[in-house]
């Protein structure tokens, strides 16, 4: 795998992650949770954000401080239906980001994904894109997310997951190897429903309530 994935250990993903496992977690809780997740994953995947120093005046003194480089703007595309839940909890970290959303479902026979919905910002040329979505299973729906995102010549692409199984990592790896998974988990498997085991099931249903 080298350098491309990213495994995001910091102890407060983990924690909430092994919370949004568990059988007995509520849609309520299981929706705060992954909002909360989706922010600090944020947090560790814009570490490389460029900034710039600027002269401002504290009530005491004058000095150089850093801020964010104005030219590195960022959009966040969401993998629809739940990679709503970490767009939420990015946007409280970076309210300015733009939105893009790409709507796949997964044929249930095939595990082809489907686009049915695709609206991204007109400027996307001259940003740079985390496409965001819970689970990195067999890696069909990120792959054509990428391929999707990729169209539309970003400056960049960064791919964002709670959960990763294997077999979708090295999927994606062959067909984008220029872009990097950032996750907080690395699981055992898939299951021969295309299921990540021991996973946390649909995160989808799980986030919305629905079956």
């Amino acid at each position: 795998m080298g350098n491309q994935v990213i495994l995001i250990e910091h102890p407060l993903i983990q924690h909430k992650l092994t919370l949004m496992r568990k059988a007995e977690t509520s849609t309520v809780k299981f929706r705060v949770l992954l909002k909360e997740i989706g922010m600090l994953l944020g947090y560790e995947v814009t570490r490389d954000l460029p900034l710039k120093h600027e002269k401002i005046q504290t009530p005491l003194a004058s000095m150089n401080a850093p801020i964010l480089a104005p030219e590195k703007k960022l959009v966040i595309v969401s993998i629809q239906r739940a990679g709503q839940g970490i767009l939420d909890g990015m946007l409280e970290l970076m309210p300015s980001a733009r939105v893009g959303h790409i709507g796949l479902y997964r044929d249930p026979k095939t595990l082809i994904p489907v686009e049915y919905y695709f609206k991204v910002p007109h400027d996307i040329e001259k940003r740079d894109v985390l496409v965001v979505d819970p689970m990195l299973a067999t890696g069909n729906s990120a792959v054509a997310a990428v391929e999707r995102v990729k169209s539309t010549n970003p400056l960049s692409i960064k791919f964002v997951c709670l959960l990763a199984a294997p077999e979708g990592i090295e999927h994606f790896i062959e067909v984008h190897p220029d872009v990097s998974i950032y996750t907080a988990a690395i699981d055992e498997k898939l299951d021969e429903h295309g299921y990540i085991l021991p996973g946390m099931g649909d995160a989808g249903d799980r986030l919305f309530g629905t079956r």
